[in-house]
């Protein structure tokens, strides 16, 4: 949802789900949906404020964020494919990548993915299956 901005959104989420654990009460599978409610909402945030105030970054600043001290061959093959799969996904429908990321990424059931959407359980399943199928499509033409 927000691009390359995800690992900050990410840190966002991160703080609010330590800064509220004492108030969360269920189990692994609630957790996780709690989690992925917290980020979503960081999300919709971010993209809420950049719409008001767009921001500009110089050079200088993008080149020395790029920089990192750990640089493997393993870990740029997995950043690659996840930025690959991520990219694909990004190309379907809001809803359909939402459902796809809760359910796959995440491990959502459609239950617990619905109730981090707003959706019942039944529209989420078949946005899912609808955003899957279209990714096997895009991926049969492609090597085709």
């Amino acid at each position: 949802m927000v691009g390359a901005d995800a690992d900050d959104v990410a840190s966002e989420t991160w703080l609010q789900v330590c800064r509220d654990l004492t108030s969360f009460e269920g189990d692994l599978a609630g957790f996780r949906a709690w989690c992925a409610t917290v980020g979503r909402h960081r999300a919709l945030d971010h993209l809420r404020r950049t719409r008001r105030r767009p921001e500009t970054v110089s050079a200088e600043a993008h080149l020395a964020a790029l920089a990192g001290a750990a640089d493997t061959a393993g870990a740029a093959t997995d950043a690659i494919a996840t930025e690959r799969a991520l990219a694909l996904i990004a190309t379907l429908p809001r809803d359909q990548a939402e459902a796809v990321l809760l359910r796959v990424v995440v491990g959502l059931d459609a239950e617990s993915a619905g109730k981090v959407l707003g959706k019942r359980a039944g529209a989420v399943r078949t946005a899912a299956y609808r955003g899957l199928r279209r990714l096997a499509e895009t991926l049969e033409h492609r090597h085709a």
